[in-house]
């Protein structure tokens, strides 16, 4: 059975652990200065999802997958119960790993998506992606200008090249898996999480520039998580801990109850 890469700050300490989950395309380094901050505070495991950063690829990739290597990971570090964090992917990984193991969490934390299926909307990025000939491309800069004929923010443009590497035949490649992600796209980003009610403390963090969680969604998302509570970080986007990572960061903390 593989084992999640992770990353582990204040590894010493007592406290429940707090689990976190990167979003698609992403990796537990675009968490690093928030794991490190809460680390003080309490033990803080940033993870790549499979197909992502340093972890495992596989050719399959739905929620459940997702929900069970969640499990599997903390059976391997003998954490029986963790406060769990999700963000876009990472949220649908954790809301599904919460109805399916609820014993296994003690608080949840979701930001910015909700359990409803969402309509494909990634097209232009993968096809950006998949444009990238590695034979050709010599350069970080040269990946780069490629991506900038199909993708306007320059945001999302060092988003993507944040997962660059040098492989051992000494050229440039993506980490993340792009075949499976680009196959099984439509199976992990427009199916809603499977039916199911998770009776703990629940979080619910929104972008306030963000449409991923519109006031409509709450109906569905008290459905599942009648405990939920639903808060908006201003001045952010869906990359909410990054476009405002101390109220992002306060949220969290208040609602652990680290304050």
């Amino acid at each position: 059975m593989e084992i999640l890469h992770s990353k582990i700050f204040g590894e010493n300490l007592s406290s429940t652990p707090l689990l976190v989950f990167h979003g698609l395309f992403g990796m537990l380094d675009n968490w690093g200065s928030f794991g490190k901050d809460l680390g003080e505070q309490l033990p803080v495991h940033l993870i790549d999802l499979r197909n992502h950063g340093r972890s495992f690829h596989s050719e399959s990739m739905s929620h459940d997958d997702l929900a069970d290597d969640i499990a599997n990971y903390m059976s391997h570090y003998g954490i029986e119960k963790a406060h769990i964090l999700g963000h876009s992917l990472g949220g649908k990984a954790v809301m599904q790993f919460a109805i399916k193991y609820p014993e296994k969490v003690d608080k949840l934390i979701v930001v910015d998506i909700s359990p409803k299926a969402y309509p494909p909307h990634h097209q232009g990025i993968i096809k950006a992606l998949e444009t990238v000939d590695f034979n050709t491309v010599n350069s970080r800069n040269e990946v780069e200008a490629v991506l900038t004929q199909y993708i306007p923010e320059k945001s999302t443009i060092q988003f993507l090249a944040k997962n660059l590497y040098w492989g051992d035949d000494k050229k440039l490649n993506w980490r993340f898996n792009l075949k499976t992600l680009a196959e099984k796209y439509t199976e992990f980003v427009s199916n809603a999480i499977k039916f199911g009610v998770f009776e703990g403390e629940t979080l619910f963090i929104s972008g306030e520039k963000s449409n991923y969680i519109l006031p409509q969604d709450e109906f569905g998302i008290r459905q599942q998580f009648p405990k939920a509570k639903i808060v908006t970080v201003k001045n952010a986007g869906h990359w909410v801990q990054a476009e405002n990572p101390v109220d992002f960061a306060n949220v969290v903390r208040e609602f652990l109850g680290l304050n």
